[in-house]
This record gives C-alpha cells, structure tokens and sequence, in this order.
C-alpha cells in the first residue's frame, strides 16, 4: 500500500468516525438467529422496510423453534412487502430445517458453515460473523462498494475484489467499524443518484465530487 492511500484511508476513517460515532448494524434483532433472519431478508432491499416487517414477524416467531413451525407460505404472507419474498421464504424455511438438523439449533460462527446455509453468501455471512460473533470482517453491500470505489480507496469492478483490497488497505482492527461507516455515510449524504457532495465531509478528498 502506498503512502498516498494509506493517509487517505487514515482521513477517511477518521472523518466518518467523528460524523458517525455510533455507527453501528441498523437492522433490529434480539438473538443471532434474529440477525441471520434479518440479514437473509435484507437483501435488496432496506433495512428500514425489513425492521418493520420483523417486528411483526418476530414478536409472534421469536426463535428457531417457533419458526420450524411456519410452513413456506406462511412465511410469505409476513414477507410480502419485502423483494423476492417468495424466494426469501423458501431459503428461511430451510435454513431453518438445517440449523436443527445439522447445528443443533445454532446458529454456526464459522464462515464456511454459515454459507451452506441456504440464503446465505458472502455478505450475509460476513455481516452475521461481525456483529453476532465479534469477527472483524468486512461486509460489501451496495453502499460499501459504491463509497470505496466513489470515494477513491479503492478501483474495482466486483464486490468479492472490493472487498479484497479493503482488507488490504485497513486496519484489520477496523474493518467492521469502517464497514458501518461507510454504510451510514452511503445511507445519510453518499446517495446512489444524488450524493450530497456540497454539503459532504469528505468533498475534498473524494475522487468522485460533482461540481455546485
């Protein structure tokens, strides 16, 4: 890593990290099963939106057990307002099946068993070993690969690459801080269509300003 970007990642950090002090998982859960749940359902789609429909949905299933009681369609009924809830519904009904059958009810901390969950990729994984287990890891959703290509920490194409170089670049005691930061600042002032950038922190170092 040359001097140059690792000043930048330095400056980044810092910044966000005073905007943001209290960066942390925006999706609400009360167990990692809730959060495995939770994270299985936010894919493509917002955290907000899943918050709302697991508020129902776990007050009335709270755990695994309630939860081998819904049949598929069941499960479709609370999901509706949620994208691919069918697709979603049939992942969960079985990754359920499979925490009884092959994890004794737990939910795994170890990457290469969460991912055999079905439902469960990359992200889902990483996201679930940071926050229910404490690992540092480095998430890429949508606005974690949009910020570190945008803001210019790193050039990639892909979010396997991105995340990668991330893990070049920063601190390994960071790289779970610096994911929530990104995503908070993607979410607040860094938007896909129309970033803020006048009134952005990080304007004069950001590869990628629009003009006022």
């Amino acid at each position: 890593m040359n001097k140059e970007i690792k000043n930048k990642v330095i400056e980044v950090i810092s910044i966000l990290d005073e905007l943001y002090p209290e960066a942390d998982c925006e999706l609400s859960f009360k167990s990692t099963f809730q959060l495995l749940i939770s994270v299985v359902l936010s894919a493509q789609t917002t955290d907000k939106r899943v918050n709302i429909v697991t508020n129902e949905l776990f007050s009335k299933y709270p755990d695994l057990d309630s939860f081998l009681e819904l049949s598929e369609e069941e499960l479709q009924e609370y999901i509706r307002s949620i994208g691919m809830f069918r697709t979603k519904a049939k992942n969960i009904v079985a990754l359920c099946k499979l925490l009884k059958e092959n994890f004794n009810g737990d939910v795994p901390g170890n990457y290469d068993e969460l991912i055999t969950l079905p439902g469960v990729g990359r992200k889902t994984a990483n996201v679930v070993l940071s926050n229910a287990f404490s690992q540092q890891r480095i998430a890429v959703d949508t606005h974690v690969f949009r910020l570190a290509n945008r803001i210019g920490l790193v050039n990639e194409k892909d979010v396997l690459k991105t995340e990668l170089s991330l893990m070049n670049i920063i601190p390994e005691n960071m790289w779970s801080k610096t994911h929530h930061l990104l995503i908070w600042h993607g979410r607040r002032v860094c938007h896909a269509q129309k970033p803020d950038c006048i009134n952005c922190r990080l304007n004069q170092i950001c590869s990628f300003v629009i003009p006022d």
